[in-house]
């Protein structure tokens, strides 16, 4: 068990990043930032939020990345339910705090940052399926798409652009949830060779 969480990176690197993601939450939930817009004239108010699930995600891609082929191969313990009860431990544990700090702080903006941690999760885990090297550029990708030419109007994003869809909207929340889960299953279920 030690030298999975030492793998896996979790005391190094797991950790650390989710503890900097509850950090990025509570002291900037209701910050956000003008950028450029590559569709519409003004620019895209981009709250924080949209971009701390990253800390998390790309956190996790890393430690995910870190096999031992030779000794998970032959272990006695069953590496992919230790890796799945990571998964959801730390994405849970990102939705918990940021729900907290929606409801301490009434703050809705903060919410949003733990629907959007599950939903890039399950995209990250989707894309190891297909290529795990790439498997953080899809959740970087999806944030710097959205970003851009996410709105369709200002303050309006388009349906795809799950993302940036308010934090009580409830389809989207299922939607997010779905993904996760799809994401996890994927991760779940043994490669072919």
């Amino acid at each position: 068990m030690n030298l999975w969480c030492t793998v896996r990176r979790v005391q190094a690197v797991l950790l650390p990043a989710l503890t900097a993601f509850v950090v990025v939450v509570v002291v900037a939930h209701d910050q956000y930032i003008r950028l450029p817009a590559l569709i519409g004239t003004s620019g895209n108010q981009v709250f924080l939020m949209q971009l701390a699930p990253l800390i998390v995600v790309s956190a996790l891609a890393h430690g995910l990345g870190q096999v031992v082929p030779e000794a998970e191969g032959t272990a006695q313990r069953p590496i992919r339910v230790l890796d799945t009860a990571l998964i959801g431990t730390l994405t849970g544990s990102a939705a918990l705090a940021a729900l907290t700090v929606a409801v301490s702080a009434g703050s809705p903006e903060a919410s949003m940052a733990g629907r959007n941690t599950l939903f890039l999760t399950g995209l990250m885990l989707m894309a190891r399926r297909i290529h795990e090297q790439a498997a953080t550029a899809v959740p970087v990708g999806w944030v710097l798409a959205v970003t851009l030419i996410g709105y369709r109007d200002v303050g309006r994003p388009w349906p795809w652009a799950l993302t940036l869809h308010p934090a009580g909207f409830l389809p989207t929340l299922a939607l997010c949830l779905l993904v996760f889960a799809a994401g996890l299953t994927s991760y779940v279920r043994p490669r072919r060779t």
